[in-house]
């Protein structure tokens, strides 16, 4: 029988979501350089035996109003400087066979994924020119409903306009993307959306950051019956690390500093705001970080690496073990569970998966083996 570690080895570790293309662009990092305040580089990522990672392309929309698609393209854009200086290390995956080529000539797999919809700025043309670029999921919705589908972000927001879900024109962008062989992500929408979403689509649909509801309650997690639901249909639910998602004492120990911390956002952003430029997310990051170690270290501690198993274990519960996997969202939060500063610390996860009885088939499906089984199918079907 094989030890964790061993397992961890030989396993395809992929990735569904991490933030790390802002720091490309906005912080003129490489993906090579030292961590530093990150969580993912070329080092953590071999140190952690992760073989492939969805870089998310996001678009803040409060920061990029009418330049959703600039912002989009420069990211890629970033994405694509990185393949470049790092040829020989680095290399863009578009499907489960390149993940697995990379992974054989022990390359690190670069997939990309786009966040939030408001990206193809209700263009078709646009969906289908990221998709030549290598884009091989979209997730519906940010934290900001678009003119096209609903976000669990904003729903108590009377100043927003919600369509109840799906309009006719978002069910049209979800039926391309089966076209195109794109995943459809539907973490971050709200609950109408994700059952209009699983109304449409004819191809397995993902979350690809997202989860367990029943354990702790944040909007953005799923529910028992969408586990089902998702299931049923051969989805994939990638488990978030984020501690306001996955430990509900951590959450409620969080938001209750958000007034506070607020204030410091508004204050950095002013001198942005002053010469017309987009405040960078970096600074949102280090303003957290900052304030979690002067004013709530000793109050709020980690939150434990059982808390992140506990929600991996109950989507597997409710779902089967086909159908669940890892999305860290690493460089998209502030603050870590214990053991999971960066990636190179998720063979500890996969440790911790194994002292819960996980066989090495099953975490072998957990760590990569369940997405690459859905872009195979959802690729099959393109036309």
């Amino acid at each position: 029988m094989l030890d964790p570690a061993e397992i961890h080895a030989r396993a395809i570790v992929i990735d569904g979501h991490a933030d790390t293309p802002q720091r490309f662009v906005d912080e003129c990092w490489n993906f090579g350089d030292p961590l530093g305040a990150g969580m993912l580089n070329l080092e953590t990522a071999r140190t952690g035996n992760l073989a492939a990672e969805f870089f998310a392309i996001w678009v803040d929309p409060r920061e990029w109003p009418g330049r959703m698609a600039h912002r989009t393209l420069q990211l890629i854009d970033g994405v694509y400087e990185q393949l470049r200086q790092y040829p020989s290390a680095m290399r863009l995956g578009c499907s489960a066979e390149d993940i697995r080529q990379a992974h054989r000539e022990k390359i690190f797999c670069v997939l990309l994924g786009i966040e939030g919809g408001h990206s193809i700025e209700a263009d078709l043309g646009l969906l289908r020119i990221y998709h030549r670029l290598g884009v091989r999921y979209m997730t519906l919705t940010w934290a900001n409903t678009n003119e096209w589908a609903d976000s669990s972000g904003d729903l108590d927001d009377p100043t927003v306009v919600h369509h109840g879900g799906l309009t006719r024109f978002g069910r049209e962008v979800v039926l391309e993307m089966n076209r195109l062989g794109m995943m459809v992500d539907i973490s971050h929408v709200a609950d109408s959306t994700f059952w209009d979403v699983l109304e449409t689509s004819r191809r397995p649909v993902i979350a690809s950051h997202s989860s367990a509801r029943a354990l702790t309650n944040a909007p953005r997690n799923l529910s028992d019956g969408q586990l089902r639901a998702l299931a049923s249909q051969h989805g994939l639910v990638m488990v978030n690390f984020y501690p306001s998602f996955i430990d509900a004492r951590w959450r409620t120990g969080w938001a209750a500093t958000q007034p506070q911390r607020e204030a410091l956002y508004q204050a950095a952003a002013k001198q942005y705001r002053e010469r017309g430029e987009p405040m960078p997310y970096h600074v949102l990051l280090s303003i957290d970080r900052s304030f979690y170690a002067e004013h709530l270290r000793d109050k709020l501690p980690l939150a434990p690496l059982s808390a992140l198993v506990d929600h991996i274990d109950h989507v597997a519960g409710i779902m089967g073990i086909d159908h669940v996997g890892l999305g860290s969202d690493f460089d998209g939060f502030p603050i870590a569970p214990q053991g999971l500063s960066s990636a190179a610390g998720l063979p500890s996860l996969t440790a911790a998966l194994a002292e819960r009885g996980y066989t090495a088939e099953q975490l072998t499906k957990l760590l990569g083996g369940n997405l690459l089984r859905v872009l195979e199918e959802v690729q099959d079907g393109a036309l």
